[in-house]
């Protein structure tokens, strides 16, 4: 279902944020280096740094031609592709800033931080319109449901925290981690919610009522990252343990385990990120052994 096609190297440090482009075969990644790098998944190489970068970057969102970038030190940069620029730089937050999203319905970005706040960003001006506590310690990623109406944020506490998109108001508190939550997503059939954390565990949430269905031991330490597939009833995650897997949507049944350990191809260090391609035919995994590894989907 999943075999690996080529491995990209060029980062000298590890990879912690990786983001499709708008344009079909571009991605990018960026991690403890010093700049955002472009690739070409067509040519399968390495394209040019995109723009040099102060600290490490934690968060990459691309949204049009627009590429978001954020640094551990709190700084969010705007990268226009057409123009092939920054066309904006300030400071968003006082610590690193985790996660970055867009709310295109509401012309809003929001960003998640170490400092426990989620900012909440005019997409036009770039004005902030609200600056949310939502937790006492970070808030570490987001995930936007179905229809724009709510937003959750997996937060360092083991808590999930669902608001209304609408006015931003707590809606559910989700407490079944007993680590820290790494990541969340929400299924493309606005069926469940899933989060991951430190304690290896995913858990299933049913949608609209927030109610814990099922937890599977998906892992032997943190999942950094769960990506459903675009076409496809299938998802995938990728951990601290190398390993990267694939389940059934519908079934939540493990179809696949890619891993060294499995005498596969695989990732030598912790994975932090993955992202499929716009068309589905590829998964893209990066993390601590500084590769950008392609696996191509085989059916």
């Amino acid at each position: 279902m999943l075999k690996h096609l080529r491995s990209l190297s060029g980062h000298q440090n590890p990879i912690y944020a990786l983001a499709n482009s708008g344009k079909a075969g571009i991605f990018f990644t960026g991690g403890n280096d010093k700049g955002v790098v472009e690739w070409s998944l067509s040519k399968m190489s390495f394209v040019k740094v995109l723009m040099p970068v102060r600290t490490s970057v934690y968060s990459l969102h691309s949204y049009n031609d627009l590429l978001y970038v954020g640094q551990r030190s709190g700084e969010l940069s705007i990268f226009d592709l057409g123009k092939q620029e920054v066309t904006a730089s300030f400071q968003a937050h006082d610590k690193p800033i985790f996660d970055i999203i867009t709310v295109p319905e509401k012309q809003e970005f929001l960003t998640a931080s170490e400092d426990g706040t989620v900012g909440v960003w005019s997409m036009s001006d770039l004005s902030l319109l609200y600056r949310i506590r939502v937790s006492a310690d970070t808030v570490r990623a987001i995930a936007v449901g179905p229809g724009s109406k709510h937003v959750a944020f997996g937060c360092k506490d083991g808590v999930i925290r669902i608001y209304d998109l609408t006015d931003y108001s707590l809606l559910h508190i989700l407490e079944h981690h007993t680590l820290p939550v790494t990541s969340v997503q929400y299924s493309p059939d606005g069926k469940y919610l899933i989060s991951g954390g430190r304690d290896a565990q995913l858990n299933f949430w049913s949608l609209p009522d927030y109610q814990l269905q099922h937890t599977i031991p998906a892992h032997l330490f943190s999942i950094y990252g769960i990506a459903f597939h675009p076409d496809l009833p299938y998802f995938a995650t990728v951990s601290q343990d190398k390993s990267i897997k694939l389940w059934g949507s519908d079934d939540l049944k493990l179809y696949k385990i890619l891993s060294i350990e499995k005498n596969t191809h695989g990732h030598t260090h912790s994975i932090n990120k993955l992202v499929w391609s716009q068309d589905g035919k590829y998964l893209l995994t990066t993390g601590d052994d500084k590769l950008v590894m392609i696996w191509e989907w085989a059916t």
